[in-house]
Protein backbone atom coordinates (compact mmCIF):
# COMPACT_ATOMS: atom_id res chain seq x y z
CA UNK A 1 0.00 0.00 0.00
CA UNK A 2 1.27 3.33 -0.87
CA UNK A 3 1.09 6.00 2.07
CA UNK A 4 0.75 9.15 1.35
CA UNK A 5 1.26 12.17 3.57
CA UNK A 6 -1.49 13.95 5.33
CA UNK A 7 -3.01 16.05 3.10
CA UNK A 8 -4.54 19.77 3.29
CA UNK A 9 -8.22 19.02 4.77
CA UNK A 10 -5.71 17.87 7.60
CA UNK A 11 -4.63 20.85 8.18
CA UNK A 12 -7.70 22.54 8.30
CA UNK A 13 -8.84 20.33 11.04
CA UNK A 14 -5.17 20.50 13.03
CA UNK A 15 -4.04 24.19 13.65
CA UNK A 16 -5.85 27.51 13.74
CA UNK A 17 -2.67 29.24 12.16
CA UNK A 18 -3.88 31.60 9.03
CA UNK A 19 -2.25 30.40 5.73
CA UNK A 20 -2.09 32.21 2.41
CA UNK A 21 -4.72 29.49 0.34
CA UNK A 22 -5.40 30.10 -3.45
CA UNK A 23 -8.55 31.02 -4.82
CA UNK A 24 -10.14 28.05 -4.68
CA UNK A 25 -8.71 24.95 -2.08
CA UNK A 26 -9.47 21.66 -3.33
CA UNK A 27 -9.01 18.58 -1.04
CA UNK A 28 -8.76 14.83 -1.81
CA UNK A 29 -10.29 12.96 0.74
CA UNK A 30 -7.80 9.95 1.93
CA UNK A 31 -9.63 6.46 0.86
CA UNK A 32 -12.81 5.92 3.14
CA UNK A 33 -13.99 2.69 3.90
CA UNK A 34 -17.42 3.70 3.15
CA UNK A 35 -19.52 2.17 0.74
CA UNK A 36 -19.17 5.24 -1.38
CA UNK A 37 -16.51 6.29 -3.07
CA UNK A 38 -14.17 8.57 -2.31
CA UNK A 39 -14.90 12.57 -1.87
CA UNK A 40 -13.32 15.09 -3.49
CA UNK A 41 -14.40 18.27 -1.73
CA UNK A 42 -14.17 22.04 -2.58
CA UNK A 43 -13.75 24.60 -0.11
CA UNK A 44 -14.76 28.13 -1.21
CA UNK A 45 -12.66 30.91 0.10
CA UNK A 46 -15.27 34.13 -0.90
CA UNK A 47 -15.62 36.98 1.41
CA UNK A 48 -17.95 36.62 3.89
CA UNK A 49 -18.30 39.58 6.61
CA UNK A 50 -18.19 39.11 10.42
CA UNK A 51 -20.81 40.91 12.83
CA UNK A 52 -17.59 43.49 13.36
CA UNK A 53 -17.35 44.93 9.75
CA UNK A 54 -14.67 42.90 8.92
CA UNK A 55 -14.20 40.23 6.16
CA UNK A 56 -12.83 36.63 6.54
CA UNK A 57 -13.03 34.22 3.68
CA UNK A 58 -15.13 30.98 4.45
CA UNK A 59 -11.99 28.90 4.63
CA UNK A 60 -10.67 31.28 6.88
CA UNK A 61 -13.96 30.42 9.36
CA UNK A 62 -13.60 26.56 8.63
CA UNK A 63 -10.26 26.70 9.84
CA UNK A 64 -10.60 28.78 13.10
CA UNK A 65 -13.49 26.70 14.05
CA UNK A 66 -10.82 23.94 14.27
CA UNK A 67 -8.40 23.04 17.04
CA UNK A 68 -6.10 25.14 18.04
CA UNK A 69 -2.92 23.63 18.37
CA UNK A 70 -1.07 25.66 21.39
CA UNK A 71 -4.23 24.98 24.11
CA UNK A 72 -4.85 21.47 22.33
CA UNK A 73 -1.49 19.79 22.69
CA UNK A 74 -1.37 16.90 24.89
CA UNK A 75 0.76 15.63 27.64
CA UNK A 76 3.34 13.51 25.71
CA UNK A 77 3.94 11.88 29.21
CA UNK A 78 0.28 10.91 29.62
CA UNK A 79 -0.09 10.11 25.65
CA UNK A 80 1.23 6.76 25.50
CA UNK A 81 2.04 4.42 28.22
CA UNK A 82 5.56 4.20 27.99
CA UNK A 83 8.77 4.16 29.41
CA UNK A 84 9.92 7.50 29.90
CA UNK A 85 12.26 8.76 27.05
CA UNK A 86 11.26 5.86 25.10
CA UNK A 87 9.36 6.82 21.02
CA UNK A 88 6.49 4.62 19.93
CA UNK A 89 7.78 2.32 17.62
CA UNK A 90 6.56 -0.19 14.25
CA UNK A 91 7.93 -3.11 16.76
CA UNK A 92 5.65 -1.56 19.73
CA UNK A 93 2.80 -1.30 17.68
CA UNK A 94 3.40 -5.13 16.13
CA UNK A 95 3.53 -6.32 19.63
CA UNK A 96 0.06 -4.73 20.70
CA UNK A 97 -1.87 -5.70 17.77
CA UNK A 98 -0.06 -9.62 17.35
CA UNK A 99 1.09 -8.86 13.99
CA UNK A 100 4.83 -9.79 12.94
CA UNK A 101 6.92 -6.68 12.00
CA UNK A 102 6.99 -7.30 8.52
CA UNK A 103 3.22 -7.36 8.75
CA UNK A 104 3.28 -3.65 9.69
CA UNK A 105 6.19 -2.47 8.43
CA UNK A 106 6.43 -3.73 4.77
CA UNK A 107 3.96 -2.02 1.85
CA UNK A 108 4.41 -5.10 0.25
CA UNK A 109 2.63 -7.11 2.68
CA UNK A 110 -0.29 -4.20 2.86
CA UNK A 111 -2.82 -5.08 -0.07
CA UNK A 112 -6.19 -4.78 2.00
CA UNK A 113 -6.95 -1.73 3.79
CA UNK A 114 -7.07 -1.97 7.56
CA UNK A 115 -9.61 -1.13 10.01
CA UNK A 116 -8.66 -1.18 13.53
CA UNK A 117 -10.86 -2.12 16.61
CA UNK A 118 -10.39 -2.83 19.87
CA UNK A 119 -10.63 -6.49 21.11
CA UNK A 120 -10.15 -9.90 19.60
CA UNK A 121 -12.15 -11.63 16.85
CA UNK A 122 -15.95 -11.87 17.71
CA UNK A 123 -16.01 -8.37 19.65
CA UNK A 124 -18.86 -6.12 18.86
CA UNK A 125 -16.21 -3.86 17.69
CA UNK A 126 -15.25 -6.25 15.29
CA UNK A 127 -19.07 -6.79 13.48
CA UNK A 128 -19.34 -2.85 13.72
CA UNK A 129 -15.88 -2.33 11.86
CA UNK A 130 -17.05 -5.01 9.30
CA UNK A 131 -20.30 -3.61 8.89
CA UNK A 132 -18.51 -0.07 8.12
CA UNK A 133 -15.77 -1.34 5.74
CA UNK A 134 -16.54 -4.70 4.32
CA UNK A 135 -13.58 -5.02 1.98
CA UNK A 136 -11.46 -3.95 4.50
CA UNK A 137 -9.05 -6.15 6.64
CA UNK A 138 -9.87 -6.12 10.55
CA UNK A 139 -7.14 -5.03 12.94
CA UNK A 140 -7.50 -6.46 16.40
CA UNK A 141 -6.41 -3.97 19.01
CA UNK A 142 -5.31 -4.75 22.80
CA UNK A 143 -6.88 -1.89 23.91
CA UNK A 144 -8.48 1.43 22.71
CA UNK A 145 -5.65 4.15 23.23
CA UNK A 146 -3.48 0.88 20.75
CA UNK A 147 -6.28 1.58 17.81
CA UNK A 148 -5.60 5.11 18.10
CA UNK A 149 -1.96 4.43 17.73
CA UNK A 150 -2.57 2.04 14.94
CA UNK A 151 -4.48 4.28 12.81
CA UNK A 152 -1.88 7.69 13.44
CA UNK A 153 1.12 5.58 13.12
CA UNK A 154 -0.25 4.94 9.26
CA UNK A 155 -0.41 0.82 10.54
CA UNK A 156 -4.01 0.86 10.16
CA UNK A 157 -6.38 3.25 7.36
CA UNK A 158 -8.91 4.10 9.71
CA UNK A 159 -10.58 3.16 12.95
CA UNK A 160 -13.48 1.98 14.27
CA UNK A 161 -14.54 2.33 18.11
CA UNK A 162 -17.41 2.89 20.43
CA UNK A 163 -18.49 6.22 21.21
CA UNK A 164 -22.33 5.28 23.31
CA UNK A 165 -24.29 2.51 24.52
CA UNK A 166 -27.99 3.09 24.47
CA UNK A 167 -28.20 1.45 27.82
CA UNK A 168 -24.31 1.80 29.19
CA UNK A 169 -23.94 5.58 28.13
CA UNK A 170 -20.77 7.13 26.76
CA UNK A 171 -17.75 5.46 26.69
CA UNK A 172 -16.03 8.17 27.96
CA UNK A 173 -11.88 6.69 27.56
CA UNK A 174 -12.52 7.11 24.01
CA UNK A 175 -13.81 10.80 23.98
CA UNK A 176 -10.56 11.60 25.81
CA UNK A 177 -8.55 9.80 23.37
CA UNK A 178 -10.27 12.20 20.95
CA UNK A 179 -8.81 14.77 22.18
CA UNK A 180 -5.23 13.31 22.56
CA UNK A 181 -5.30 12.41 19.26
CA UNK A 182 -5.96 14.44 15.83
CA UNK A 183 -7.92 12.36 14.07
CA UNK A 184 -11.03 12.85 12.41
CA UNK A 185 -14.49 11.42 12.96
CA UNK A 186 -15.86 10.79 9.59
CA UNK A 187 -18.91 8.39 9.96
CA UNK A 188 -20.70 6.72 12.46
CA UNK A 189 -22.19 3.09 12.30
CA UNK A 190 -24.60 1.63 15.08
CA UNK A 191 -25.06 -2.46 16.20
CA UNK A 192 -27.50 -4.17 17.61
CA UNK A 193 -26.18 -5.97 20.60
CA UNK A 194 -27.29 -9.32 21.15
CA UNK A 195 -25.89 -11.30 24.16
CA UNK A 196 -25.81 -15.35 24.54
CA UNK A 197 -24.53 -17.08 27.67
CA UNK A 198 -21.88 -20.36 26.18
CA UNK A 199 -19.39 -22.59 27.64
CA UNK A 200 -17.19 -25.57 26.48
CA UNK A 201 -19.70 -28.75 24.63
CA UNK A 202 -21.30 -30.93 27.17
CA UNK A 203 -21.33 -28.14 29.61
CA UNK A 204 -24.92 -27.11 31.35
CA UNK A 205 -26.25 -24.29 33.32
CA UNK A 206 -26.01 -26.56 36.75
CA UNK A 207 -22.19 -26.58 35.76
CA UNK A 208 -21.42 -22.94 35.94
CA UNK A 209 -19.84 -21.23 39.38
CA UNK A 210 -18.10 -18.31 36.90
CA UNK A 211 -19.43 -16.21 34.57
CA UNK A 212 -16.95 -13.73 32.19
CA UNK A 213 -17.71 -10.91 30.52
CA UNK A 214 -17.09 -7.24 29.63
CA UNK A 215 -18.14 -5.04 32.75
CA UNK A 216 -20.91 -3.44 30.71
CA UNK A 217 -21.78 -6.79 29.17
CA UNK A 218 -22.42 -8.01 32.98
CA UNK A 219 -24.33 -5.24 33.45
CA UNK A 220 -26.81 -5.36 31.15
CA UNK A 221 -27.83 -9.21 31.54
CA UNK A 222 -27.82 -8.55 35.68
CA UNK A 223 -31.23 -9.33 36.21
CA UNK A 224 -30.94 -12.91 33.89
CA UNK A 225 -27.71 -14.00 36.14
CA UNK A 226 -29.40 -13.21 39.26
CA UNK A 227 -32.33 -15.15 38.32
CA UNK A 228 -30.87 -18.03 35.87
CA UNK A 229 -27.53 -18.27 37.67
CA UNK A 230 -28.25 -16.83 41.29
CA UNK A 231 -24.53 -18.88 42.87
CA UNK A 232 -22.18 -18.13 40.12
CA UNK A 233 -19.53 -15.37 40.88
CA UNK A 234 -19.47 -12.32 38.14
CA UNK A 235 -15.85 -12.14 36.71
CA UNK A 236 -14.95 -8.85 34.52
CA UNK A 237 -12.69 -8.99 31.64
CA UNK A 238 -11.40 -6.29 29.02
CA UNK A 239 -14.29 -7.88 26.11
CA UNK A 240 -16.86 -10.01 25.54
CA UNK A 241 -15.10 -12.13 22.89
CA UNK A 242 -11.94 -12.08 24.88
CA UNK A 243 -14.27 -14.15 27.69
CA UNK A 244 -15.30 -16.61 25.37
CA UNK A 245 -11.22 -17.26 23.88
CA UNK A 246 -10.10 -17.81 27.40
CA UNK A 247 -12.55 -20.24 28.27
CA UNK A 248 -11.99 -21.94 25.02
CA UNK A 249 -8.12 -21.99 25.16
CA UNK A 250 -7.96 -23.00 29.14
CA UNK A 251 -10.66 -25.39 29.13
CA UNK A 252 -12.45 -24.39 32.23
CA UNK A 253 -15.81 -26.18 32.15
CA UNK A 254 -17.20 -24.43 35.44
CA UNK A 255 -16.95 -20.84 33.22
CA UNK A 256 -19.40 -19.36 30.97
CA UNK A 257 -18.80 -16.55 28.97
CA UNK A 258 -21.45 -13.69 27.72
CA UNK A 259 -20.43 -12.39 24.45
CA UNK A 260 -22.05 -12.11 20.95
CA UNK A 261 -23.13 -15.61 18.88
CA UNK A 262 -19.45 -15.01 16.28
CA UNK A 263 -17.65 -15.36 19.49
CA UNK A 264 -19.34 -18.57 20.29
CA UNK A 265 -18.98 -20.05 16.75
CA UNK A 266 -15.06 -18.86 16.51
CA UNK A 267 -14.26 -20.29 19.71
CA UNK A 268 -16.48 -23.22 19.65
CA UNK A 269 -18.38 -23.15 22.17
CA UNK A 270 -22.18 -24.25 22.72
CA UNK A 271 -24.56 -21.69 23.19
CA UNK A 272 -26.84 -21.91 25.93
CA UNK A 273 -29.20 -18.99 25.73
CA UNK A 274 -29.64 -16.47 23.42
CA UNK A 275 -30.57 -12.87 23.88
CA UNK A 276 -30.11 -12.98 27.70
CA UNK A 277 -30.37 -9.33 27.97
CA UNK A 278 -32.06 -7.86 30.58
CA UNK A 279 -33.71 -4.60 27.95
CA UNK A 280 -34.77 -4.49 24.28
CA UNK A 281 -32.84 -1.77 22.19
CA UNK A 282 -29.65 -2.55 23.46
CA UNK A 283 -27.84 -0.65 20.48
CA UNK A 284 -23.84 0.89 20.44
CA UNK A 285 -23.02 3.60 18.34
CA UNK A 286 -19.21 3.16 17.03
CA UNK A 287 -17.53 6.29 15.39
CA UNK A 288 -15.48 5.99 12.31
CA UNK A 289 -11.91 7.66 12.77
CA UNK A 290 -9.47 8.76 9.95
CA UNK A 291 -6.25 10.74 9.58
CA UNK A 292 -7.82 13.45 7.16
CA UNK A 293 -11.61 15.06 8.09
CA UNK A 294 -14.35 15.17 5.23
CA UNK A 295 -14.47 19.07 4.32
CA UNK A 296 -17.00 20.12 1.56
CA UNK A 297 -19.18 23.12 1.02
CA UNK A 298 -20.94 20.79 -1.46
CA UNK A 299 -24.93 20.75 -0.47
CA UNK A 300 -25.17 17.00 1.62
CA UNK A 301 -27.47 14.56 1.09
CA UNK A 302 -29.47 12.88 3.52
CA UNK A 303 -28.79 14.70 6.89
CA UNK A 304 -24.86 15.00 8.42
CA UNK A 305 -23.81 15.34 11.68
CA UNK A 306 -21.15 17.28 13.23
CA UNK A 307 -19.32 16.71 16.77
CA UNK A 308 -17.50 19.32 18.68
CA UNK A 309 -15.57 19.96 21.77
CA UNK A 310 -15.20 23.65 23.73
CA UNK A 311 -14.26 24.74 27.24
CA UNK A 312 -16.44 27.90 27.98
CA UNK A 313 -14.00 30.67 28.34
CA UNK A 314 -15.62 32.33 31.54
CA UNK A 315 -17.30 30.72 34.35
CA UNK A 316 -19.99 31.54 36.52
CA UNK A 317 -23.78 31.27 35.86
CA UNK A 318 -25.40 31.09 32.79
CA UNK A 319 -22.49 30.49 30.62
CA UNK A 320 -23.24 27.04 29.62
CA UNK A 321 -26.55 28.35 28.33
CA UNK A 322 -25.09 31.39 26.63
CA UNK A 323 -22.62 28.57 24.59
CA UNK A 324 -24.98 26.10 23.43
CA UNK A 325 -27.94 28.67 22.98
CA UNK A 326 -26.27 29.66 19.40
CA UNK A 327 -27.58 26.16 18.07
CA UNK A 328 -31.08 26.41 19.28
CA UNK A 329 -30.79 30.05 17.98
CA UNK A 330 -30.36 28.27 14.30
CA UNK A 331 -32.76 25.77 14.74
CA UNK A 332 -29.60 23.26 14.93
CA UNK A 333 -31.01 19.77 16.38
CA UNK A 334 -28.16 18.91 19.21
CA UNK A 335 -28.28 15.43 19.84
CA UNK A 336 -25.72 14.74 22.18
CA UNK A 337 -23.97 16.94 25.20
CA UNK A 338 -21.03 15.45 27.22
CA UNK A 339 -19.40 16.78 29.85
CA UNK A 340 -15.35 15.70 30.55
CA UNK A 341 -12.90 17.02 33.11
CA UNK A 342 -10.39 19.36 31.82
CA UNK A 343 -7.40 16.95 33.03
CA UNK A 344 -4.35 19.54 33.00
CA UNK A 345 -6.91 22.16 34.82
CA UNK A 346 -9.61 19.89 36.79
CA UNK A 347 -10.33 23.08 39.33
CA UNK A 348 -10.53 26.01 38.83
CA UNK A 349 -11.82 28.82 41.30
CA UNK A 350 -14.96 30.77 40.59
CA UNK A 351 -14.88 34.35 41.42
CA UNK A 352 -18.67 34.57 40.95
CA UNK A 353 -19.44 32.19 43.65
CA UNK A 354 -16.50 32.57 45.67
CA UNK A 355 -15.52 28.84 45.78
CA UNK A 356 -13.54 26.37 43.78
CA UNK A 357 -15.40 24.34 41.08
CA UNK A 358 -15.19 21.92 38.59
CA UNK A 359 -13.48 22.33 35.26
CA UNK A 360 -15.30 20.53 32.67
CA UNK A 361 -14.98 19.84 28.74
CA UNK A 362 -18.24 19.67 26.49
CA UNK A 363 -18.26 17.29 23.94
CA UNK A 364 -21.63 17.84 21.60
CA UNK A 365 -23.19 16.37 18.87
CA UNK A 366 -25.44 18.69 16.14
CA UNK A 367 -27.46 17.49 13.07
CA UNK A 368 -26.06 20.07 10.42
CA UNK A 369 -23.10 19.96 7.92
CA UNK A 370 -20.05 22.81 8.15
CA UNK A 371 -21.41 23.64 4.34
CA UNK A 372 -24.20 25.12 5.84
CA UNK A 373 -24.04 28.83 6.73
CA UNK A 374 -26.08 28.61 9.57
CA UNK A 375 -23.59 25.98 10.79
CA UNK A 376 -21.37 27.81 10.45
CA UNK A 377 -22.30 31.13 12.04
CA UNK A 378 -23.45 28.84 15.13
CA UNK A 379 -19.65 27.81 15.39
CA UNK A 380 -18.57 31.48 14.75
CA UNK A 381 -21.09 32.47 17.51
CA UNK A 382 -19.89 30.31 19.73
CA UNK A 383 -16.00 30.96 19.37
CA UNK A 384 -17.11 34.28 21.14
CA UNK A 385 -17.77 32.24 24.36
CA UNK A 386 -15.44 29.61 24.43
CA UNK A 387 -12.14 29.98 25.31
CA UNK A 388 -11.02 26.40 22.99
CA UNK A 389 -13.14 25.13 20.49
CA UNK A 390 -12.31 22.17 17.77
CA UNK A 391 -14.22 20.32 15.13
CA UNK A 392 -14.08 16.63 15.80
CA UNK A 393 -15.97 16.12 12.28
CA UNK A 394 -18.64 16.42 10.04
CA UNK A 395 -19.93 13.65 8.76
CA UNK A 396 -22.80 11.67 7.36
CA UNK A 397 -25.31 10.18 10.04
CA UNK A 398 -26.13 6.85 10.08
CA UNK A 399 -28.78 6.01 7.84
CA UNK A 400 -30.37 3.17 10.66
CA UNK A 401 -31.26 6.65 12.83
CA UNK A 402 -32.56 8.93 9.83
CA UNK A 403 -36.30 9.11 9.62
CA UNK A 404 -37.59 7.88 6.30
CA UNK A 405 -38.76 11.07 3.98
CA UNK A 406 -42.68 11.65 4.44
CA UNK A 407 -44.80 10.40 1.45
Amino acid sequence: MLLQGPQLAHSLFSTGNKQQQPATARVTSARRCHSRPAQIAVVDTAQVANSDGTKSSKLDVLAKSQLDSTRAEPDMNSRVQLPRNKVLTTTMIAHATNKDVSQVSSPHTVSLQRVAYQGVPGAYSESAARKACPDAEPLPCEQFEVAFQALSQWVADTAVLPIENSLGGSIHTVYDLLLRYRLHIVGEVSVEVNHCLMALPGVTKSDITRVQSHPQALAQVDNYLRNSLPSATKEAVDDTAGAAQSIAQHGWRNAAAVASRRAAELYGLDILEDGIQDMENNITRFILLSRDPLVTTQPATGLWKTSIVFEPRESGPGQLFKAISVFALRDLDMTKIESRPVRDNPIVSSEAAQAKRYNYLFYIDFVGNLADQKCQNALRHLQETAGFMRVLGSYPMDKEFQRPPEV
